[in-house]
């Protein structure tokens, strides 16, 4: 027994000195960059606590409002702390191109050199030079690990246990998110090297979360009463105000992840703005059409479908085509969570797939139509140029298959693994009763 705790002390100690991701040559902090950079950290952990958790909470029946806005307040301290000990170095360091090395774990090395600039990806021939310290880039990606997992809740609203959920979302982050985040956006990741474009989440977030989502309404089934009870939202003054702080805070989501305050951030916010506008307009009009009537949660709806699909191409497209990706957006998702869901059966308690997934789908294969070439260019990063037309939207396509296919594979297997272990969802009388009282002894007055 002292020989193996021998060996596993010193295989921790060689871990803890793996060689940190700066370079000698490291460029130097830029004060504006880093500014705009925790700005909008600052703006994306808002999208999750409060804005996710409103909208969500104002969107599922007053019995689950508090269980609800519960996930998403646990959800961003798991995945903190999972995020911090190995969630980061499994997704932003070399390692090979599917999953990162440990180089990084529990965040050795970061504080090295805490007031520098360093190098995403150092010693690769694709390596990118950052203009703002690591500590910030890592607090910046920690808040999309956040709000991914986050969203997946949507599909299970109402009846998942806690214990359960907790666990899921810890092992989805290791084994789902970070995978296909590195994949994605480390300069090693093999989605990276095939050139496929997605500026700020549309495979990494959005379709690994809808797809997830999906997975987790499919193995749960439906709730009880779907389809005869009155399922309709408690409070959707809450859910305005969780979508307007989700808009709001997606100028952080998109804008940022230009990693500067230059004119790549300037266009990503004009056309996040322009895409979100069309979208909602697209959702509320063929809803008008549809049923005579324009609805407040159609209109948010539209909103966030049309954030969503934006998302991947907001570095790389021009205003025009963000108006055509938003109003696209609106009217398939606006399809996609009402005729499509019905029409196939699942229930989808809060359109995690509808939206996130589709609108996804729609915002990746987009980019490959639309990227404009002198935008995508960044004279510091080795990726090259990303320019619209039928080879780029194979590219675009080979990302989403392969997400969708991982994180369907992916996601199940954990959903088994949890569900012997604890069960995945509460009895039929726990459901009734509402997941508030039932699982954290609370109610609404």
């Amino acid at each position: 027994m002292n020989t193996l705790l021998r060996r596993a002390g010193l295989a921790f100690a060689i871990l803890l000195c793996a060689a940190p991701a700066f370079a000698e040559d490291a460029p130097k902090v830029d004060s504006g960059d880093t500014a705009w950079m925790l700005t909008s950290t600052a703006l994306v952990l808002l999208m999750t606590v409060p804005g996710l958790a409103l909208f969500y909470g104002g969107m599922v029946r007053k019995k689950n409002v508090l269980a609800t806005m519960m996930q998403s307040f646990i959800i961003t301290c798991l995945v903190t702390v999972i995020w911090m000990v190995a969630g980061y170095s499994l997704a932003f360091t070399n390692g090979n191109p599917y999953i990162g090395d440990l180089s990084r774990f529990m965040l050795n090395g970061i504080g090295d050199k805490w007031d520098q600039a360093f190098i995403l990806g150092a010693g690769t021939d694709a390596a990118a030079p950052q203009t703002i310290p690591e500590t910030v880039y890592m607090m910046f990606q920690m808040t999309f690990a956040i709000i991914t997992p986050a969203l997946i809740a949507g599909a299970f609203a109402d009846r998942m246990k806690f214990s359960a959920m907790c666990a899921f979302m810890v092992l989805w982050s290791l084994f789902v998110y970070s995978p296909i985040a590195h994949w994605v956006w480390a300069p090693t990741g093999w989605l990276n090297a095939l050139g496929a474009a997605d500026f700020a989440g549309g495979t990494v977030v959005h379709i690994n979360a809808g797809v997830a989502g999906l997975m987790c309404a499919l193995v749960l089934g439906k709730r009880l009463g779907y389809g005869t009870d009155n399922m309709a939202p408690f409070n959707l003054a809450f859910a305005v105000i969780g979508a307007s702080l989700l808009w709001v805070g997606w100028f952080g989501f998109n804008a940022g992840s230009a990693t500067s305050a230059g004119g790549r951030a300037g266009m990503a916010m004009t056309v996040t703005q322009i895409a979100t506008a069309a979208a909602a307009l697209g959702w509320t009009f063929a809803e008008w059409i549809s049923t005579g009537k324009p609805s407040v949660l159609g209109a948010v709806s539209g909103a966030v479908a049309g954030l969503v699909a934006i998302t991947p191409a907001s570095g790389f497209v021009l205003p025009g085509s963000a108006l055509i990706i938003g109003i696209v957006a609106g009217v398939v998702c606006f399809w996609a969570a009402t005729s499509m869901k019905h029409l196939l059966g699942y229930d989808d308690s809060l359109d995690a797939f509808g939206v996130h997934g589709i609108g996804g789908m729609i915002g990746a294969l987009l980019t490959g139509v639309f990227a404009y070439g002198p935008l995508s260019a960044d004279k510091d990063h080795a990726a090259g140029v990303y320019i619209g037309g039928l080879a780029q939207l194979k590219i675009q396509a080979i990302a989403v298959a392969a997400t969708m296919t991982y994180t369907a594979i992916a996601t199940l297997v954990i959903l088994l693994i949890v569900s012997v272990v604890f069960g995945l969802r509460v009895n039929q009388e726990e459901e009734r009763e509402g997941l508030d009282v039932v699982l954290h002894g609370e109610q609404l007055g």
